[in-house]
């Protein structure tokens, strides 16, 4: 073979080996620029199926069918001096999940109450690092702003854990130390997002509600028929330094109209601690979008203090995505919903998991 004849067949076996990398180059950049696809398509089914086991209360489970169960562990964290606890739930997945901070409502038990630890292994199951803490003062009905410390020390304990950014859901009053947390300016660039299911704005609308049956914000008015007598008395149990004569003059209160004197009697600490209590003022600390989902037919908290906190996230030029649905009643599934609700929910929630995943 000449030299010419050797350096044509050189050229063609690089040749060929280059057609053969183009090509692999080539299927490796499709399957890069599908993963968005496939990542949005995947979101999509878990969410559906989360929603769908959530709303069907046990009667259908096509999330528990595809995933296996999600494994509990303790994780260390703190408050300053005082640990936390802290459970971490997490399932199998090919990838880091994003973390979550799941924090409950009014429960004696904390982060041990069977319908929390169910609801962190359903979201285990769809795809987050869920870490659940113990909030003390809703355990008792006795908030006061250092709760919000344990959320804190929730998104910190998952940080330090390789979850660089951590969204953060709140339940019922536990939404008052969860945006209380995500608010504040040194915790806000770690946050992701926030969920908020049945939350309130301002502790003083809580309790005109609580103690009165009233609600209202903007031409949105109403009252219910029952106010929830033992709740009044655990409050005023729990609370037992605020019961001076003024305290037990407005918790012995049921007429909407003579509230409001009634709290500007209160001391002026009291009148203090409402304030540092209600999350509606310092959501403009927030640097993550804020969702809202609350029950038309809420029957402990209004529906109207998700639009209150609407509004303040609004004024403070917040991101803020609302339904307010029949789909679910406090915070548990109401499978009278019509599609629409069922639609604005789905809407909503996957709106929350896009945002805690970017």
């Amino acid at each position: 073979m000449s030299s010419h004849d050797e350096r044509v067949a050189q050229a063609a076996v690089v040749a060929k080996h280059v057609g053969r990398w183009g090509t692999a180059a080539r299927l490796a950049l499709a399957v890069v620029l599908s993963l968005p696809f496939f990542a949005t398509a995947s979101t999509l089914i878990v969410t559906t199926s989360f929603l769908a086991e959530f709303l069907g209360q046990g009667r259908w489970r096509p999330l528990s069918t595809l995933t296996r169960e999600p494994v509990a562990r303790a994780l260390p964290a703190a408050a300053g001096a005082r640990p936390v606890l802290l459970d971490l739930y997490t399932g199998s997945a090919l990838r880091r999940p994003p973390g979550l901070v799941l924090v409950h409502g009014l429960s004696a038990e904390g982060k041990e109450d069977p319908r929390l630890r169910e609801a962190a292994r359903l979201l285990a199951r769809a795809g987050w690092a869920v870490a659940v803490p113990t909030v003390e003062g809703l355990t008792v009905l006795r908030l006061r702003p250092e709760d919000a410390a344990a959320v804190s020390a929730s998104v910190e304990a998952l940080h330090a854990a390789g979850y660089r950014r951590v969204a953060v859901l709140g339940i019922s009053l536990g939404s008052g130390p969860a945006l209380l947390a995500a608010s504040d300016p040194t915790l806000a660039p770690r946050v992701s997002a926030v969920l908020a299911l049945g939350g309130y704005a301002s502790a003083v609308e809580l309790l005109r509600y609580t103690l009165t049956g009233a609600y209202a914000f903007g031409e949105v008015a109403g009252r219910t028929a029952a106010v929830l007598e033992p709740a009044i008395a655990q409050f005023a149990r729990a609370n037992g330094e605020l019961m001076d004569e003024a305290g037990r003059r407005l918790v012995d209160t049921r007429d909407p109209a003579a509230l409001d004197e009634r709290v500007r009697a209160l001391p002026r600490s009291t009148r203090d601690l409402l304030e540092a209590l209600s999350p509606g003022p310092t959501i403009g600390g927030l640097r993550a979008p804020l969702f809202l989902i609350h029950g038309r037919q809420d029957p402990a908290v209004p529906f109207t203090e998700s639009l209150r906190l609407d509004a303040a996230a609004r004024a403070a030029g917040r991101p803020v995505r609302t339904a307010i649905v029949g789909a679910v009643g406090h915070v548990e599934a109401d499978l009278r919903a019509g599609l629409a609700d069922l639609l604005r929910l789905w809407t909503t929630f996957y709106a929350f998991r896009r945002a805690a995943e970017s």
